[in-house]
């Protein structure tokens, strides 16, 4: 069974509320997709790494951003329906989608043509409000944001 684990940044906006800050998956598959095509910024870890490493490690990773100090609110797990296992942390803080340098990886591109392409783990980032995040996230993340509402009231 595969596992993630990565770090759901939000802020505290004078007008709207928290905003969260969500990554569009990047890669052919996504291109034109939003709404299901937004995720926590995250990545896959091996078992004998502490999820709580993996998700500062794998912040840095797709963002290339050192990941942000403070104080990290347990979101817990969910099941995507793909069947891997997502683990997050909440952290407040505040970042400059313009300043990312995101991860890229390699797949064959188109399917059965024998080339190799380089995509960005992340194509973009952007800040939403609770609402907004779940009309784009990933269907089983949007748990995450609803204990974060939780633990911010």
């Amino acid at each position: 069974m595969k596992r993630s684990a990565g770090l759901l940044l939000f802020r505290r906006g004078a007008d709207h509320g928290i905003e969260v800050l969500l990554g569009h998956m990047g890669g052919p598959f996504y291109t034109r997709r939003d709404a299901g095509a937004w995720t926590v910024p995250k990545g896959e870890y091996e078992p004998d790494e502490p999820a709580w490493d993996a998700a500062r490690r794998e912040f840095q990773e797709e963002l290339g951003l050192p990941p942000p100090d403070g104080e990290a609110v347990p979101l817990g797990e969910v099941r995507q329906t793909n069947g891997k296992i997502v683990t997050a942390w909440a952290v407040e803080a505040d970042l400059d989608p313009a300043t990312i340098s995101p991860g890229t990886f390699l797949m064959e591109w188109p399917p059965k043509s024998g080339q190799t392409r380089e995509f960005p783990e992340l194509d973009r980032v952007a800040w939403f409000g609770l609402d907004g995040a779940r009309a784009v996230i990933v269907k089983a993340q949007a748990a995450f944001l609803d204990r974060l509402a939780e633990h911010s009231l």
